[in-house]
């Protein structure tokens, strides 16, 4: 009788991201951008608006917040620095 053997996704994960130098980074920068889709997102909600009231407060198109919170626009550290400037929000940048 064949036993099946179940692998936990993250372990999977984690063994190919391992395994696979140009996939860990691909991993990697998708992650640092929903990193920074939820951090943008939060502010936004911190502040008690809607995605057509922030983009107001902070000179944007609401599409361009709209995509920038799902993750589907990558913003320049220019468009970073202006929404935190516009918030009265100072911006820190980090390597890890």
């Amino acid at each position: 009788m064949n036993k099946v053997k179940y692998i936990d996704a993250l372990d999977y994960i984690a063994s190919e991201k391992e395994n696979d130098s140009e996939l860990s980074k691909v991993m990697d920068e998708e992650k640092s951008k929903m990193d920074l889709a939820v951090e943008i997102t939060e502010l936004r909600r911190s502040m008690g608006l809607t995605q057509e009231e922030f983009a107001k407060k902070v000179n944007k198109p609401q599409s361009t917040i709209a995509r920038i919170e799902s993750g589907e626009e990558n913003p320049t550290f220019k468009t970073i620095f202006e929404i935190g400037y516009a918030v009265g929000k100072q911006v820190n940048v980090s390597y890890e």
